[in-house]
């Protein structure tokens, strides 16, 4: 059996003016949490599936919890592309894994 694993980048920018919409946002950002999504930065989400039938399905789960308000964009990538992702930053630690040979828990 062939998996070809994927990633879902999921992007947000949600309006924080009043409380309710403050609270709306920490909701969401909390169900993804929840949902097994990991932040690379902030509002911006990934979580890894199996194959594409494995990433409809997130899809559809990801829009039954998405907010009212804001914009939310989802974006599918191949394991193989996202090993490719070039990390540009200062000289700081981080706790993100910047090698070929990611470790996938399952």
């Amino acid at each position: 059996m062939s998996y070809r694993y994927m990633r879902l980048l999921l992007f947000y920018d949600l309006p924080r003016e009043t409380s309710a919409e403050r609270k709306a946002a920490f909701k969401f950002q909390k169900k993804l949490v929840e949902n097994g999504f990991i932040m690379l930065q902030e509002s911006v989400y990934c979580k890894l599936a199996l194959n594409a039938t494995g990433m409809d399905s997130i899809k559809a789960k990801t829009r039954k919890m998405l907010p009212k308000k804001g914009s939310v964009m989802m974006l599918t990538i191949t394991e193989k592309q996202f090993e490719s992702i070039e990390i540009c930053c200062d000289p700081f630690e981080t706790d993100v894994v910047n090698k070929d040979n990611r470790m996938v828990i399952l």
